[in-house]
């Protein structure tokens, strides 16, 4: 019996990266898994077959998590197949770096959609579910940019820290019906994009960082579990900062 057992998490984006690692985490401690992802049915199939193994329950579902409509489709097509949603994890996002004066409107606006309109879209869809149920827990992917900023990545700062109040604001207004909500805020994660940088790159990035490396997906997983579960039962409107000491 794992600490989720019991559990239906419904968690967006996670079919790579740190949305991956906390599928297989949350699995390995019970939960039951729906999914979503954007592109590859490919990964999505691995992602199941990989879940499955575990002895949960597991189903992908392809939709656009920025499209309003598309998210509401999504969440009952989840409810239709697994009868609740616990435990909502906000994780689908993207990058489209520059200095402001260069975005371009497209870019800034496809990186608050799939960042922060995203998230929006499920908690709009699910909340309703979990002030029925009288219970649930939602947990949002920020990050260190978001609270402290980055040259380069305004719209992803912006995004990022626009997760921060969102998580602030809905603890305070669902708290009272046993609905918790916070966000996890990762530093330097070593996952695909940064496996292509250069070594001398990657020991640059980590001279900043106190404990003299980037994290792993699966720290970041770890991290997470800690706050959809029980063991953080009396945590709510928190922005968990993990990133080795980056930004103390």
């Amino acid at each position: 019996m794992g600490i989720l057992s019991g559990k239906t998490v419904l968690l967006t984006g996670a079919t790579r990266g740190i949305g991956r690692a906390m599928a297989s985490c949350f699995a390995k401690e019970g939960a039951e898994l729906a999914f979503t992802y954007l592109n590859s049915d490919e990964k999505c199939k691995s992602l199941e077959n990989e879940l499955r193994s575990l002895g949960v329950k597991a189903k992908g579902y392809k939709s656009d998590a920025s499209d309003f409509a598309q998210t509401g489709q999504t969440v009952q097509q989840v409810v239709n197949d697994f009868g609740k949603i616990d435990i909502l994890v906000n994780n689908a996002g993207i990058t489209k770096d520059g200095l402001v004066f260069r975005i371009s409107e497209e870019s800034w606006d496809e990186v608050i959609d799939s960042n922060l309109k995203s998230a929006f879209n499920y908690i709009h869809a699910c909340v309703p579910l979990m002030l029925k149920q009288r219970s649930g827990n939602i947990l949002s992917v920020s990050s260190i940019v978001g609270m402290h900023g980055n040259p380069g990545q305004c719209n992803y700062a912006a995004s990022k820290a626009g997760i921060i109040g969102l998580t602030k604001s809905l603890a305070k207004e669902i708290g009272s019906r046993n609905i918790r909500v916070n966000a996890i805020a990762p530093g330097f994660v070593l996952t695909e994009m940064t496996s292509k940088m250069n070594e001398e790159t990657l020991r640059k990035w980590c001279q900043d960082i106190p404990m003299q490396r980037g994290g792993t997906p699966e720290e970041i997983a770890q991290s997470a579990l800690f706050l959809i579960s029980d063991m953080s039962s009396y945590v709510t409107g928190h922005i968990l900062q993990v990133d080795g000491g980056r930004c103390i």
